[in-house]
């Protein structure tokens, strides 16, 4: 029987400063790209926006705003990462703030194969934070006020034999923490999903209540639930640490289709993580536990699609109590 064994890296990246030139922060992706080549990976999977700083946390109007999209995929200003990509038969999947040509605006990812073709493209769902800032912040949340809402849904792509056919699916940052956007990649077959982020050390929301450590937890314990609970390989990655003063959580990781953590991050800078991934390993939980098609009930989950906040029960009478 053939081995279908994927060597893959999460490509962890540290904190890109509002300073630092398009040049410079290229330059660190490709000594990631050229280190996960040098150990065998064929798939190379970088954070969320991971060309510029994370610009949502200030209130930027104008060209200023501009300048952090990417009007092409690729262009003259990353087409150096596809080249040599290209050259060293490495795929890989990176985030970067996408502007349409009819002037729409997402937080986005693609798949890019070994020989350079684009596989696939999402764009972010879940997007955190408000439209208009918060006059108390120091660091602001306006994802909603840079972006529209994903419109591709959770696509899933089928690999060529170089990544042995996988069937693949993406994320982006808040969407892993919804059990929906995973079940919905299940519902495919997904065998691997690629997520990027870039998530704050602190509420982002305001609070007090969280911190850097539990939010790291919260980040690999939805990716350990829910790649067990659809038998999927799960890529995770960051980019982390002070982005001019604001923090962003580590916790890269490569988890399991049991919900094992194969490899993680140990700090929070540019770091590789490297793990071959038996993508048969996922025929367990997709052929006994979590068959779908043998246990799931759908007619019996229509408040999920029918509604998106909680209507709670009404109180029962005196009269229901007796």
């Amino acid at each position: 029987m053939l081995t279908r064994v994927l060597r893959a890296a999460a490509a962890q990246m540290g904190p890109t400063q509002k300073a630092d030139t398009r040049e410079h922060t290229l330059e660190r992706m490709l000594n990631l790209l050229e280190q996960a080549a040098t150990r065998g990976a064929k798939l190379v999977v970088f954070p969320e926006l991971a060309f510029t700083t994370f610009f949502p946390r200030w209130l930027i109007e104008g060209e200023a705003l501009d300048h952090y999209y990417e009007q092409s995929m690729p262009n003259p200003a990353v087409q150096p990462l596809f080249d040599r990509a290209r050259v060293l038969g490495v795929g890989f999947y990176v985030g970067y703030a996408e502007l349409t040509s009819d002037g729409q605006r997402f937080n986005c990812s693609i798949l890019v194969d070994g020989a350079g073709t684009v596989l696939g493209r999402y764009r972010k769902v879940h997007l955190p934070g408000s439209v208009e800032p918060r006059s108390d912040a120091r660091y602001q949340q306006l994802e909603k006020r840079y972006f529209e809402y994903g419109n591709l849904g959770f696509p899933a792509f089928r690999a060529g034999p170089d990544w042995h056919r996988a069937i693949m699916g993406m994320m982006i940052c808040n969407d892993r923490r919804w059990p929906e956007a995973w079940r919905v990649l299940g519902l495919q077959g997904t065998e691997l999903v690629c997520i990027g982020y870039n998530s704050a050390a602190y509420d982002p929301n305001g609070g007090v209540t969280e911190d850097a450590a539990l939010r790291t937890f919260h980040s690999t314990l939805v990716t350990q639930a829910n790649a067990y609970m659809n038998a999927t390989w799960a890529i995770s990655v960051a980019k982390a640490g002070e982005e001019d003063g604001s923090g962003l959580i580590g916790g890269s990781c490569i988890v399991d289709p049991n919900g094992r953590i194969v490899v993680e991050a140990k700090t929070l800078a540019d770091e590789v993580l490297v793990a071959d991934l038996d993508l048969d390993l996922c025929r367990q939980g997709k052929d006994k536990m979590f068959n779908f098609g043998a246990h799931r009930r759908p007619e019996q989950y229509a408040l999920i699609t029918e509604r998106a906040g909680v209507v709670e029960p009404a109180a029962a009478t005196t009269r229901e109590l007796i």
